[in-house]
């Protein structure tokens, strides 16, 4: 078994570079940290990703299926706010949860950036919580 040390960077296919970082940048608030021509780094309080053009059809769930998404940490009041400010800047939050049980509970909103990738946004309030209901990490 490998012993990795931590995760450097995830990617997110789009179909469009400036239109996706518009909406990364713009919407959520995110760092640029470099642009190729194929390629937007971002960076959120220290962890990395990508934003990489892709050549094939991007549709990660049917409909507003969410189980294929990235989850970002908020506060509790930034939540509040952005349940305002998303719809206002015509951003449909298509669930919305209040999570008591499972590995990440808090109150979480999910929605679509550009592609149809889902994000989510949570105030956790515990978690990641394992399979005996102990804290991890």
């Amino acid at each position: 078994m490998l012993k990795l040390q931590k995760m450097v960077h995830f990617t997110i296919p789009v179909k469009e570079l400036d239109r996706s970082e518009q909406f990364y940048c713009h919407v959520l608030g995110l760092e640029r940290v470099r642009k190729t021509g194929h390629m937007v780094f971002l960076n959120c309080n220290g962890t990395s990703f990508v934003l990489t053009l892709s050549e094939t059809e991007i549709n990660p769930n049917v409909g507003d299926k969410h189980e294929i998404h990235t989850a970002f940490l908020v506060s509790t009041s930034e939540y509040d706010r952005a349940m305002k400010w998303l719809p206002e800047n015509g951003i449909r939050v298509f669930k919305e949860e209040d999570r008591n049980t499972g590995t990440f509970q808090g109150r979480s909103a999910y929605f679509h950036d550009p592609d149809r990738n889902v994000v989510e946004i949570i105030d956790l309030v515990r978690g990641p919580v394992n399979e005996k209901n102990e804290l991890v990490g």
